[in-house]
């Protein structure tokens, strides 16, 4: 999803480039909405208000928006405790805080729309083979369809995810901090509608969220599930029968959207914090989860990497016009320089949340309550809080194809 929004991004404010998309999966057959149907089990991404002013400059959010569920409501509340919190998209003058969309529905959404862009050529299945520098940038050699081939380029993107087995193989330093613990990835059907109302809720074994999704315009008793669970745990409820998967999630949940009647299928994988100190190198830079990975408690990690995109289209445009190389070490460093503060304030803000909600003494309990009672008193604080949450928080950096007259506040950036 990073690769292909920056390919569209360069598309529409630097048309002048030539775009080359190096994929391993082959492209979704389906071509239209009329054939898109959405699947219960899918994965899906939650999309801050500042995603969608993102995704709405580069021409897609009215096609995305019919298979996005709007977040209009946050609650947060902590197990066992009195604390609890609610953010609503009505206090900021906005229809949703964020959405929550099909990563199925968002890679069809954004290839649909990469077809129609002369300037960017697929390469589906593909994988890459060897990078090597030169002169000009770096030389990619590639397989295709078990086929070698070579392309020479000015800047290699890496957008290959978490576990990049590319950003290893060109020796950039990953630093990770375990966790130690599961995310589990379900939707799930409550008895009662979620009228569009995501849960946050923090939990002596870790935080879990219920985020609306289903239909845009009616709510519906389907929501994804993201639930932080210990390797015994995860085990136990893998193994268990879709009724005792609903008995273990109802005693940590609650009762607030009723009884939770199944629980789809279930994906998981090892949360880590991974941060690659220097992203970039000459004529290689890395982005999206290849370059960071967060605990998914805020939602923060896709949006940090589609702020992190602009920054970057920003950087190639601006170069684009002064005649520069793109895979020069200093205009990719200028882009590391203007990402790097957003990237540090949304890892502290995530970290943050699962060292203040992850400890079990009592004070800390009693401060931590004191603080989610706070945030509905304290108009200044809930605002800040708010803004985390809508991607709106962040050093302002102003995107591609935005005058200087333009309020920055809503990029998202």
């Amino acid at each position: 999803m990073a690769g292909a929004t920056l390919a569209l991004a360069l598309a529409r404010h630097a048309p002048s480039l030539s775009v080359r998309v190096i994929e391993h999966f082959p492209l979704a057959s389906e071509s239209s909405d009329s054939h898109y149907q959405p699947s219960y089990d899918a994965r899906s991404t939650a999309l801050s208000w500042g995603s969608r002013k993102i995704y709405e400059r580069l021409g897609l959010w009215p096609e995305l928006s019919r298979h996005a569920t709007p977040i209009r409501n946050i609650h947060v509340s902590d197990k066992g405790h009195f604390g609890a919190s609610r953010l609503s998209a009505a206090e900021h003058q906005k229809p949703a805080l964020g959405y929550v969309v099909d990563n199925r529905w968002l890679g069809q959404t954004l290839v649909r729309a990469l077809a129609h862009c002369p300037s960017v050529q697929w390469q589906a299945p593909a994988k890459v083979e060897q990078v090597e520098p030169t002169e000009r940038g770096v030389r990619v050699s590639v397989t295709i369809d078990g086929v070698p081939d070579s392309v020479d380029t000015q800047c290699l993107v890496v957008a290959d995810g978490g576990r990049s087995g590319l950003r290893e193989a060109l020796g950039f330093r990953a630093h990770h901090a375990d966790y130690q613990q599961h995310a589990l990835i379900a939707n799930v059907t409550t008895a009662r509608a979620h009228d569009f109302v995501a849960y946050e809720r923090f939990t002596d074994a870790g935080p879990m969220a219920l985020l609306p999704r289903g239909n845009p315009n009616h709510a519906s008793g389907e929501s994804t599930l993201v639930w932080t669970l210990s390797d015994a745990q995860l085990s136990e409820v893998l193994a268990a029968s879709d009724a005792d998967k609903c008995a273990r999630l109802q005693a940590r949940f609650g009762w607030r959207l009723g009884r939770i009647e199944h629980v789809g299928e279930c994906s998981h994988y090892p949360l880590t914090l991974t941060t690659v100190a220097e992203p970039v190198r000459q004529g290689v830079v890395l982005v999206g989860n290849a370059a960071h990975t967060l605990h998914p408690v805020a939602g923060q990690g896709f949006n940090l990497a589609l702020r992190g995109l602009m920054v970057l289209t920003d950087t190639f445009a601006r170069a684009v016009r002064e005649g520069q190389p793109l895979g020069t070490l200093g205009i990719l460093q200028q882009f590391q320089a203007e990402h790097r503060q957003d990237w540090r304030q949304t890892v502290r803000f995530s970290n943050s949340l699962i060292q203040l909600f992850g400890h079990e003494s009592r004070w800390v309990a009693a401060v931590r309550d004191a603080g989610l009672v706070g945030l509905d008193l304290l108009p200044g604080a809930k605002r800040w809080f708010s803004e985390q949450a809508m991607g709106l928080g962040r050093r302002q950096t102003r995107m591609p194809g935005m005058s200087a007259g333009e309020p920055k506040g809503d990029a998202g950036q």
